[in-house]
């Protein structure tokens, strides 16, 4: 390939089974091998990465976001969607859309015996209230800022202003 096709390729291109996967384990419910597949490219408006999940485990607290759209495409193995207070079996081939807003909190189980490999799409929004009905904790996210807090402690709109 010339330079600008290299250059290209390093840019559009992504093979998920080619990537460092990286551990992550948090207590004794979450643990996956994974990695993100977007950085690096000339991806805008979009985030793609590949996760793994040992049986028993899961990769991330049930959530909901309310900007961001994601799909999930199941390569390998079975588990669990649960989603809206739901518990949805899922297997390889199945094709998962979750839409933004309260109405679709969800995570994925693995509640099988063998692994559960997984692509996750999702739309890279600028700004972001992701919030975790199991704890009560919200996530805020933007340009340059970044909190993770819990409700129940909102302030006055003036407090501190004078």
């Amino acid at each position: 390939m010339s330079t600008t096709a290299d250059e290209l390729a390093a840019r559009l291109i992504r093979n998920f089974s080619a990537v460092e996967l990286t551990h992550f384990v948090r207590g004794s419910l979450y643990e996956s091998r994974g990695a993100r597949l977007s950085p690096g490219t000339a991806a805008r408006k979009l985030a793609a990465g590949v996760d793994t999940l040992p049986p028993g485990k899961r990769s991330c607290p049930y959530h909901f976001h309310h900007a961001e759209e994601e799909i999930f495409i199941v390569l390998e193995g079975q588990g669990t969607l649960r989603v809206a207070g739901q518990m949805l079996p899922i297997t390889a081939g199945d094709v998962v859309f979750v839409p933004p807003g309260p109405e679709y909190p969800h995570h994925i189980l693995n509640t099988s015996d063998a692994p559960l490999k997984y692509l996750s799409i999702g739309t890279n929004e600028p700004m972001e209230i992701c919030e975790y009905p199991d704890s009560g904790k919200y996530l805020v996210g933007a340009p340059n800022f970044h909190t993770i807090g819990r409700q129940g402690a909102e302030l006055d709109y003036w407090d501190g202003e004078g």
